[in-house]
């Protein structure tokens, strides 16, 4: 008794020794996280600027409007373009806050997973675990291959684009292309966090260069061009914020119109991604909130002028729907702006899109098999001793996105894994928002960023728009839907809810308890009042 005694007291002295050459604020990052239960295994080296960046770099405004043009150009033209964007932002940033208000009282990698937990009641706090971070996984896997196939599409429609519709790849390059870009990232992101953090800041300044340069030749993203280079063809004030088009196949103009917000609600995800890197942050309970917030406002507002550019360089919706290329936006650009191989900078934009999602995906797996709650926990939770990062989480992530590539044969693919991703992702948004505002009302204990008594309201509402934009999510954006163009997010969906509903009734629930302390931590030293 005496011996273990010495032993533990031998082992907090070279704790605390080992402490001395971290920086004060490192210093204080880590005992908070120690008081979440958790020690430190990872190099604090993301500063507030380079959070911001990453958070920034999975949004990109520009990647997301570029790929998801076709959704308002379909479901109402001019109108929903411009309307759509701003309407679904209102809602977003109500989940955004409420976020960001739970990053700021408990930083710490395994996120969202963790905030349900501790806001749920005792006897629902596993369920609650459980669910939120199944749908979590869910939404970063299917988000880092929707956000691959986009920038597969960018490849292709810039292939036709120079080649004057000559050659148009099909299906199986189409696929090729596609794993070779899991390939590369894959590589890419095992490396060790000061590399992953200076690239988060290089593809913050390429999105923010495509969005103010005006040049024809070295880029198709830029705003000012497609409003300085429209000329005649630009389309009249009137018609660039009022007319209204409807090309879904959908009789109801009004439910035509809430399809278009498939576009935001998609662009709008990926912001808990700096929850997820809490651990590498220094001063995280301070620059998670600001990176959620700061980089959710900032997309909001890019991709809002961005739209109302398109709007306006859009001059005909119905010789756009004509285009035989890939990315309706693409013609767009294409009439705008000529092909001078402008598409290039949008391709290393959307790459390195993906190569931060990456990164946000093998951080959630990493923390979720720290706790055990999936199946080779033990190969998904360590952590590499060269880079000091979860590359085994690296290249698992990236090879279930490989797998969900398989649906680049159905000519619905992006409308399936986009849905797919914001319905996981939003689900595992409002999960903890939900335990919050019912049954953990007394139990969160403010950090620096704090909503105060608006966190109730501001949570409902987020809560009622994302249940609402889930059933959206699961229709076909056309009526009369056949094998190629259904919308089989439903399809991932179930099951991944099939295989995590049974494993929770069948074996889970029996041992399953939520986040699992790596520490051994006193119950005073806890974040929460544990009423």
């Amino acid at each position: 008794m005496v011996k273990h005694k010495d032993a533990s007291i031998v082992a907090e002295a070279i704790s605390v020794n080992s402490q001395d050459d971290i920086p004060p604020a490192h210093r204080e990052d880590n005992i908070l996280l120690r008081k979440l239960g958790y020690k430190s295994e990872f190099k604090r080296e993301f500063s507030l600027l380079e959070t911001i960046s990453f958070s920034m770099a999975i949004l990109a405004a520009s990647c997301g409007v570029t790929t998801g043009y076709s959704y308002p150009l379909l479901s109402g033209g001019h109108f929903a373009m411009v309307w759509a964007w701003p309407i679904a932002c209102i809602f977003v940033t109500c989940v955004a806050a409420s976020m960001a208000e739970l990053a700021s009282s408990m930083p710490t990698s395994a996120g969202l997973y963790y905030f349900s937990a501790k806001m749920a009641s005792k006897e629902r706090s596993a369920l609650a675990s459980w669910i939120t971070g199944w749908s979590n996984i869910t939404g970063q896997v299917t988000l880092i291959c929707s956000i691959n196939f986009s920038c597969t599409e960018l490849i292709t429609t810039a292939i036709a684009m120079g080649t004057d519709g000559a050659v148009v790849l099909g299906s199986g390059p189409t696929f090729g292309i596609l794993m070779a870009i899991h390939l590369t990232q894959a590589f890419f992101c095992s490396a060790g966090t000061r590399i992953l953090a200076r690239m988060t800041v290089v593809t913050m300044v390429l999105i923010r260069e495509s969005q103010e340069q005006a040049s024809m030749t070295t880029t198709i993203g830029a705003t000012v061009s497609l409003l300085v280079c429209a000329g005649g063809q630009r389309a009249s004030s009137m018609d660039a914020w009022t007319k209204f088009e409807n090309n879904t196949g959908w009789s109801n103009n009004v439910w035509a119109f809430i399809l278009a917000f498939t576009s935001p609600m998609w662009s709008l995800t990926g912001y808990d991604s700096a929850a997820h890197i809490a651990e590498e942050t220094a001063g995280a309970a301070r620059a998670a909130p600001i990176a959620i917030l700061v980089g959710v406002a900032g997309t909001e507002i890019l991709g809002w002028l961005y739209y109302i550019a398109a709007s306006y360089a859009t001059s005909s919706v119905p010789d756009i729907l004509q285009s035989k290329l890939v990315l309706p936006l693409g013609q767009v650009f294409l009439n705008v702006l000529g092909k001078n191989g402008a598409l290039t900078l949008w391709c290393s934009i959307v790459y390195l899109c993906g190569c931060s999602q990456a990164v946000d995906a093998s951080r959630v797996i990493f923390a979720f098999s720290r706790d055990n709650a999936l199946p080779g926990s033990r190969w998904w939770k360590r952590i590499n001793h060269t880079t000091q990062t979860p590359v085994n989480a690296v290249w698992f992530a990236m090879l279930l996105s490989a797998i969900c590539g398989i649906l680049v044969f159905s000519t619905a693919a992006f409308n399936s894994l986009a849905s797919a991703s914001v319905i996981g992702l939003y689900i595992s948004y409002v999960t903890p928002i939900y335990c919050r505002v019912t049954w953990g009302r007394d139990k969160l204990q403010p950090g620096p960023f704090n909503l105060g008594w608006w966190s109730f309201p501001i949570g409902w509402i987020g809560i009622v728009w994302v249940v609402f934009m889930v059933v959206m999510l699961l229709f076909p954006y056309t009526q009369t839907a056949n094998v190629q163009t259904m919308n089989y997010s439903i399809v991932i969906v179930m099951a991944v809810f099939i295989f995590a509903g049974g494993s929770w009734i069948f074996s889970a629930r029996h041992w399953f308890t939520g986040p699992i302390p790596n520490i051994d931590a006193q119950s005073d030293s806890s974040s929460y009042s544990e009423k």
